[in-house]
């Protein structure tokens, strides 16, 4: 039938082609509110991940300079410096330095810390620290020693 036939009123299959503004508005409210939820639990995520590498360097920092130590009975260099860790421990990840690490050593004790740079830079646990007896810190005034070391 046409739509001469039925008075100037359409036929049914005509009727419903497309979706109309409010379904469409809808459906980017919804899309909006998860984003809201889910983007920052994300980016929560991939810190405290990035914050266990930082960790796992710190440990292995701290197997170097225990190393050192048997090997000089000392931490510190033969002219009262610092040793310098190897390449690989310097920036943690070697290519985009989320965390970079530094030694600050005695004759008898260090302290290894993980500055964070780059991504991590606002993250809320600062920079993570560890001293020769195993005592572990954090830079930031947030957080709980456990909640940055966990």
């Amino acid at each position: 039938m046409s739509s001469r036939r039925l008075g100037g009123l359409r036929s049914a299959s005509t009727l419903a082609a497309g979706f109309t503004l409010i379904e469409v508005m809808i459906v980017v409210a919804i899309i909006a509110v998860l984003s809201a939820i889910a983007f920052p639990s994300y980016t929560e995520y991939v810190m405290r991940g990035n914050r266990a590498e930082a960790r796992t360097a710190l440990l292995e920092a701290q197997q170097f300079m225990e190393r050192f130590y048997a090997a000089n009975s000392r931490y510190t260099t033969a002219a009262d410096a610092n040793p310098t860790l190897p390449a690989r421990l310097q920036n943690i990840p070697d290519a985009s330095a989320r965390y970079t690490l530094t030694v600050t050593a005695t004759i008898n004790a260090y302290t290894l810390t993980a500055n964070p740079a780059g991504s991590m830079a606002a993250d809320k646990c600062g920079a993570l620290s560890v001293t020769n007896t195993g005592v572990k810190g954090r830079g930031a005034t947030g957080p709980t020693v456990q909640e940055c070391w966990r």
